[in-house]
């Protein structure tokens, strides 16, 4: 994730996230929009971080969709965060987006 955008990532600011899963042969891509919860950076107990106290620091996301649905996004350098200028302007949650995943087999030839 951009380090500029985090100063940004303030409750009630409308969001898109855009995450990369890669693998062999094809890219699995989500984006997921909502209004930010919460914005954190917080611990994790994973045993071979090898860093500070042996935790590894991820960035938290959670968000709340159009529909309601909380979720949490784990950000990594894949995560691709920007302010959602059309549902800002607008003054109201985003329409646009369900948080459905896609990949290449799905995608037209």
């Amino acid at each position: 994730m951009e380090s500029a955008i985090r100063n940004e990532l303030k409750p009630g600011t409308p969001v898109r996230v855009v995450q990369q899963i890669a693998a062999r042969n094809y890219t699995w891509t989500s984006d997921i929009r909502g209004v930010v919860v919460e914005y954190r950076q917080q611990q994790t107990g994973s045993w071979f971080a090898h860093s500070k106290d042996d935790k590894l620091w991820l960035d938290r996301l959670t968000l709340r969709k159009i529909d309601g649905e909380l979720i949490t996004l784990n950000l990594d350098g894949f995560s691709h965060v920007e302010v959602d200028q059309t549902a800002a302007a607008a003054g109201a949650a985003p329409v646009a987006g369900d948080g459905e995943k896609k990949n290449a087999t799905d995608l037209p030839v």
